[in-house]
């Protein structure tokens, strides 16, 4: 007759200290997103799953979390999702049902998505990716879900074009340009300045259910930028990216900033949205990058912008 092993998880810790968030991470699962009349999107995607844990008890027992994790998943993907973070809350809340010891659950996911698009000046058909990210939170006050992005581009420093603006408009004053000339050919032609890559995310979270699509928050995202780029380019596009790159100068705070602008601009949400803004930018003739951010409601932002105090 075999013996019952011991429940070790839910004996009492040595040390009795309660633990925000305990669960699993890297569980990989495909991800199919139904759209009305449109082939379904799938994704290869990364989900991680956190339970809190009280201080008198020892721990989830990881591998029994991670069989209700997997069959949540499977259960909650079984059916059809319009929203990856649609899915995200019904794992989160069927992961609050099963601990009867927990008062918070939480599950995030990350994919990468592909964007069919045309080249900006030959035209050409290429493709470009997103990071897709996703969240949801549950606990007694309810379900608060996440989605957003994160999208490469391109950024240009308007300190170092400032500089070369002043060098070029030295040089043709001593060629003996007259002066009207020269401003008229600096307002046409952007100066050089030191680029870089940039990183842009943006996430939103609300308790309800907004009607937020994807492709709104990728756009904002590349359009905060100096410049958009793509994977595939012929010379015409190499020219376009750079031109519009230095025609729209930013530093990282100001692509920031464009986050906040073209999303009251453009995405009609609920004053309480949190709206997360985040910019990195990897340096070129520096050592070190770049970082800001902002987090804020949205009818906070939409006051700031319009000159509320």
């Amino acid at each position: 007759m075999s013996q019952q092993l011991p429940d070790v998880q839910a004996s009492s810790p040595d040390v009795s200290v309660g633990l925000n968030r305990v669960g699993v991470t890297g569980v990989e699962k495909l991800v199919k997103i139904d759209r009305e009349q449109e082939r379904p999107i799938v994704l290869m995607a990364e989900f991680e799953a956190y339970v809190d844990l009280p201080k008198w008890r020892k721990g989830i027992d990881m591998s029994r979390n991670m069989e209700v994790v997997d069959e949540m998943l499977e259960e909650a993907l079984d059916q059809p999702a319009y929203r990856v973070e649609d899915v995200c809350g019904d794992v989160a809340e069927r992961l609050l049902e099963k601990h009867d010891y927990t008062s918070r659950a939480e599950v995030n996911m990350e994919a990468e998505y592909v964007i069919r698009e045309e080249t900006p000046a030959s035209g050409r058909q290429t493709q470009a990716t997103a990071d897709i990210i996703a969240g949801a939170t549950a606990d007694e006050d309810g379900t608060h879900e996440e989605i957003g992005c994160h999208v490469v581009g391109m950024t240009v420093c308007p300190c170092s074009q400032g500089m070369s603006e002043v060098r070029a408009r030295e040089t043709l004053d001593r060629m003996g340009v007259d002066g009207e000339v020269i401003e008229q050919f600096l307002d046409e032609v952007p100066q050089p300045g030191h680029s870089q890559r940039g990183h842009a995310t943006l996430t939103v979270e609300t308790p309800g259910t907004p009607d937020i699509e994807l492709h709104d928050l990728i756009d904002i995202a590349r359009d905060s930028m100096s410049a958009r780029i793509y994977n595939y380019a012929k010379r015409p596009d190499e020219d376009h990216m750079t031109y519009e790159s230095h025609a729209n100068a930013k530093f990282v705070e100001d692509c920031v900033r464009s986050l906040a602008e073209l999303s009251v601009d453009r995405l009609d949400l609920p004053d309480d949205t949190v709206l997360t803004m985040v910019q990195s930018n990897d340096e070129s003739i520096h050592q070190h990058n770049a970082h800001a951010e902002r987090v804020a409601e949205f009818g906070q932002l939409r006051a700031e912008l319009n000159g509320d105090d």
